[in-house]
């Protein structure tokens, strides 16, 4: 089995482990039979620790695992073998193999199941952070755009009132003249009001802040951060 790791690494898993003698230590009646069975038993994982080193699994595979673990069916039979071996990991290491019980490779599996769990987290989180960059650059133009439209309503209404300013002041002036004069028309010149009102601005402090930016460029990346 070939577990693979975030990073293109993997972790290669082998089940072929001898059982023989261990099976017949377990079914044996006398204790020297079962003793000389678990040291058969330890004897075989070491020479099947031999045989997985020999395979090179390490060579089969780009990036290339480290270790080879073998996997061993039950708690008993690591416990065993190490019983009647107690150099059996130091050996492992030295062939590049790793023997690993149910309860190893169980939290081995959950280990890795947990680092692409983070790796999916910062690839998330690196797309948010893009996203939301975009997003910031997006509502800065258009809080120009929405400064810039305020400014022309107002620059509008200026010219609104100064022309209404110039009628008043100039020329309804000079036009009442002829009702003076006895020339009257059918309907009266009309007052004309100014305009009192102004564009309502932006009053959130995100769009204050912004404004506040809209002569320079956006800020960087940099003082995103800070």
């Amino acid at each position: 089995m070939v577990v693979n790791l975030p990073g293109g690494r993997n972790i290669v898993v082998d089940a072929k482990v001898p059982y023989v003698a261990y099976r017949e230590a377990a079914e044996a009646e006398e204790d020297a039979e079962r003793a000389a069975k678990l040291r058969e038993h330890a004897g075989q994982v070491r020479a099947h620790m031999v045989q997985l080193g020999s395979r090179a699994y390490w060579t089969q595979f780009q990036p290339a695992p480290e270790f080879v673990f073998m996997f061993l069916p039950g708690e008993g039979y690591f416990s065993a073998a190490l019983q009647h071996d107690a150099g059996l990991i130091e050996f492992g290491v030295g062939q590049r193999v790793i023997p690993a019980s149910p309860l190893t490779l169980i939290a081995l599996l959950r280990a890795v199941a947990y680092g692409w769990q983070q790796e999916r987290i910062a690839r998330n989180a690196e797309t948010v952070s893009t996203l939301g960059r975009e997003l910031y650059e997006r509502i800065y133009r258009l809080a120009g755009h929405l400064d810039e439209l305020g400014r022309g309503v107002t620059r509008t209404v200026d010219a609104y009132n100064k022309t209404v300013g110039t009628i008043e002041s100039r020329v309804l002036v000079t036009a009442r003249r002829f009702k003076e004069l006895g020339v009257s028309a059918a309907e009266p010149i009309p007052d004309i009001a100014p305009v009192e009102r102004r564009p309502r601005p932006l009053q959130a402090p995100e769009m204050a802040d912004l404004f506040g930016d809209l002569d320079g460029p956006p800020p960087s990346d940099d003082a995103d951060r800070e």
